[in-house]
């Protein structure tokens, strides 16, 4: 019995995150954006490339460095949210950050963990239950992707920090202007 009320809830906790992502898919269809208006790279791994163990949770578990263009005029803020589609338990939240100032183009290796970052952008709470970036860690087996998905947006979303994933892909519904997608592969 306890395990057929275990699957009952992974089953349910799949389908609440398959219904976040058609949130945020939603909030751009709303708006007319088209998804990958942004380029989004890191010199630290290439698109669909190997990330560093240096990001990840067997070295020094610190974000790799960002950069992005292609950002509309009217753009006020950015979201970032990087996930996990293919750990076990579902889509797992590895970094969500967010009021990321417009004149903003890149983050450096190694955004400091605080609520706050000195430019304004504010950091949520990933699946680690922590603030800030949480670098890959999958079990032993075949390489995760991990996603790193830039939004353009049209406000602040004036979040407190510690937000979730949802929380954000919620705030996003009617504000998305661009999206980028920068995705790299990690496995132990």
């Amino acid at each position: 019995m306890a395990s057929r009320n275990l699957s009952f809830l992974h089953v349910a906790f799949l389908c609440v995150s398959f219904s976040y992502s058609l949130v945020a898919e939603h909030a751009f269809r709303q708006t007319g954006a088209r998804k990958m208006d942004l380029t989004i790279s890191s010199t630290a791994f290439r698109n669909g490339g190997d990330i560093p163990k240096k990001f990840t949770c067997n070295g020094a578990d610190v974000s790799p460095p960002l950069s992005w263009s292609g950002a509309p005029p009217n753009t006020q803020s950015f979201a970032l949210i990087a996930d996990d589609p293919d750990a076990p338990a579902g889509t797992w939240t590895h970094w969500v950050l967010y009021d990321i100032p417009a004149n903003v183009t890149e983050l450096p290796e190694n955004v400091s963990k605080a609520d706050k970052l000195p430019n304004g952008a504010r950091q949520g709470r990933n699946d680690f239950r922590t603030l800030g970036y949480g670098g890959p860690c999958p079990p032993p087996g075949k390489p995760h992707r991990y996603f790193f998905k830039l939004y353009a947006l049209d406000a602040k979303l004036n979040l407190a920090p510690g937000a979730t994933k949802q929380d954000v892909e919620q705030a996003i519904q009617g504000h998305g202007l661009a999206q980028g997608e920068l995705m790299g592969k990690y496995s132990r």
